[in-house]
């Protein structure tokens, strides 16, 4: 039996034991649930206990004692049986009862002990999700930033990715090139080198916004759909660009000398997003292998 992961809920020790559980039912009523890995009327009480224990808020506590793990304590209270119960209050052992009993006289239990229900905590607000950068704002605030400190190289690199998330591949390259030896083997660095690769294929092509319309009119115009794979990626919208190269994929695999696959290939290589990056594999392999 797994223990909880509320707050309310906890394995005791015989080491912990009187910190935990004596001097804690000073201020907050302890029940002590005393149980073993066998015990099938455990896996009954058990998820109850700690069911209880979230919904009183804090009004009890749950304390977990595996009998095997913690004999000696088993022995101090002189278990028999499990399950067994015991209610610690201001620091004394106070009642209990062996057996599993169903949720209501649980409940009656702890009402008869004054144990109610308390209320359960405002829950904070969740933070405003922060509205995502404009690149082009961002180019400008970095050029800004370059302009006031000319020999932070940081800003250098920060102002060729933004540049490449407007599509302004050759200015990116150029402050790539200007890097020095340290900045030109980070990670990031890297990473937008191999995007160039991606924005040269660029060059000459259409608008996503035409792009997107001609895709739309023939879905299985595989040209325009890869080149607007490639401006979503390059644009930072990863998600959008692999779902073009997976769709080629299901529409023809060996369209453009595997087109569709080296693309999803290179993309793997300049995404940071793990997870995406896997489950897109797993949609290549499955379509590879069909």
């Amino acid at each position: 039996m797994n223990q909880t992961a509320s707050p309310n809920v906890f394995d005791a020790t015989a080491a912990q034991f009187e910190e935990e559980v004596i001097r804690r039912s000073m201020q907050t009523p302890v029940l002590v649930d005393f149980w073993a890995e066998w015990c099938g009327p455990c896996k009954t009480l058990g998820p109850l206990l700690e069911k209880l224990a979230a919904d009183y808020h804090g009004a009890f506590v749950l304390a977990k004692v595996d009998v095997d793990k913690q004999q000696e304590l088993a022995a101090a209270f002189q278990i028999r049986s499990v399950p067994t119960v015991m209610l610690v209050k201001d620091g004394q052992l106070v009642d209990g009862f062996p057996g599993a009993l169903p949720e209501g006289q649980l409940r009656e239990f702890l009402k008869h002990h004054g144990i109610e229900p308390a209320a359960a905590p405002a829950e904070e607000e969740a933070p405003a999700e922060a509205a995502p950068l404009d690149p082009h704002q961002e180019v400008l605030r970095l050029r800004k930033a370059v302009e006031a400190e000319p020999d932070k190289d940081e800003h250098k690199l920060d102002l060729a990715l933004a540049l490449l998330q407007t599509g302004a591949a050759g200015e990116a390259e150029q402050l790539l090139d200007r890097l020095p030896a340290n900045l030109a083997t980070d990670d990031r660095a890297i990473k937008a080198r191999a995007k160039l690769g991606f924005a040269a294929l660029l060059a000459d092509a259409p608008p996503a916004e035409v792009l997107a319309a001609a895709v739309a009119a023939d879905p299985g115009d595989l040209r325009a759909r890869h080149l607007l794979g490639v401006r979503q990626l390059v644009a930072g919208d990863a998600e959008a660009g692999l779902a073009q190269f997976i769709e080629m994929l299901r529409r023809d695999r060996k369209y453009g000398d595997d087109l569709a696959r080296k693309s999803l290939i290179d993309a793997f290589r300049v995404l940071d997003d793990e997870d995406l990056v896997s489950k897109v594999r797993r949609q290549m392999s499955a379509l590879l292998l069909a």
